[in-house]
């Protein structure tokens, strides 16, 4: 390798900038917009300045120091063109596609939505708890609509850490392999009423206009009151104009919950945006009886 390390993206399989370059990913690592800045290692901000706290709670930020810059000045097909040939896991892409944080702690927006498993946890009837879950299995990729952006990727062995008192749960992610790409998370709540783990790695299917991820690897919740585990995988992810054009992002496919407990199991279906864009971001679902 020359002397030089190589990182592999967990998101679009794209090695990034190497190490020791100017905007090496150490460097470079910002926490994200929803509150990220709250484990015990980043108390302090860029400023030097710790957390504001009110009535003994600590308050977090929902926004970013500095403004995202645009990326319109930036096109993909300048860096493709010339790459016609390669494989696509080994072309470079700048840093202007990044967003300023890792797929680490981008995962931790799956528990947004965590008042979701709470209410779940405190349903009484089965069918209540799909709903919920259900919702929650929804929540956690709805943050990725309108992000075109892709996080840094990890390196091997790297972990993030955030503890939420104010929500109520603790969540760890760690990079765990480095070919293939692979970011496992585990999450339980602080009243020890769910555990929420699994691990991510897509793959990755490029079609000349866009970008295809196929989801890989399987999310479990488990709500500990009931003794139940729910599992599903994540639906397809797809982005568009690539080459040229504006980028939006189209989320399709099935999702199948299923509770091992009970048999129930749900069934999401993410819609294709269809000709006119209609149907982009919508989800139909229904819940089918135990056998």
């Amino acid at each position: 390798m020359n002397g030089e390390e190589e990182f592999f993206d967990a998101v679009t399989g794209f090695d990034s900038d190497n190490s020791s370059g100017e905007f090496s990913e150490a460097n470079q690592k910002v926490t994200g917009m929803i509150d990220l800045d709250t484990s015990k290692n980043n108390r302090i901000g860029k400023t030097g300045e710790r957390p504001s706290q009110e009535n003994g709670i600590q308050k977090h930020r929902t926004s970013l120091p500095a403004p995202m810059f645009s990326r319109s000045d930036f096109s993909v097909w300048t860096i493709l063109k010339k790459c016609v040939g390669l494989e696509l896991s080994k072309i470079t892409m700048p840093i202007a596609f990044n967003e300023p944080l890792s797929f680490l702690q981008r995962i931790t927006e799956y528990m947004e939505h965590v008042y979701l498993i709470h209410r779940a946890s405190c349903q009484p009837q089965p069918l209540e708890r799909m709903q919920s879950v259900a919702a929650f299995a929804v929540s956690a990729v709805a943050s990725q609509w309108e992000r075109t952006g892709k996080p840094f990727n990890p390196l091997l062995g790297e972990t993030y850490e955030l503890i939420r008192e104010d929500l109520g749960f603790r969540f760890i992610s760690e990079q765990v392999s480095h070919h293939p790409p692979i970011s496992a998370f585990h999450s339980e709540g602080l009243n020890h009423d769910f555990l929420f783990h699994g691990s991510i790695y897509p793959k990755l299917k490029f079609w000349g206009k866009s970008v295809e991820a196929e989801p890989r690897g399987t999310i479990t919740l488990e709500l500990l009151k009931h003794n139940e585990a729910y599992t599903w995988t994540n639906p397809t992810c797809c982005v568009h104009n690539v080459i040229i054009g504006k980028l939006w992002i189209e989320q399709y496919g099935t999702v199948e919950i299923l509770n091992h407990r009970t048999g129930h199991k749900c069934v999401l279906h993410f819609k294709p945006c269809g000709l006119f864009g209609k149907e982009l971001h919508k989800v139909e679902g229904h819940i089918q009886d135990k056998k």
